[in-house]
């Protein structure tokens, strides 16, 4: 095996050419980033629940720049007592 090869060649395809089935656009994933965040952080298994928000993160940097950012920001805030 080549040294060169991904790690998992399928995730680069995904990258290059997008997912596909039917696509979130950018104004839905920045619309759907704080339920994401909040089931992130409650360990929910995102890529299961909102499989159309994980493709699209993975495949645009712009809207994984925003949802990383929010998450950090999100982690440095102290929790709200119950």
């Amino acid at each position: 095996m080549s040294g060169n090869m991904p790690a998992d060649p399928r995730r680069t395809v995904e990258r290059l050419v997008g997912p596909a089935g039917p696509e979130l656009g950018c104004d839905e994933c920045f619309e759907l980033q704080d339920t994401y965040v909040e089931l992130e952080l409650a360990g929910a298994p995102v890529a299961d629940q909102m499989p159309l928000m994980s493709a699209h993160l993975a495949g645009c940097s712009a809207c994984r720049d925003d949802h990383d950012s929010l998450l950090a920001f999100v982690r440095t805030q102290p929790a709200e007592p119950a």
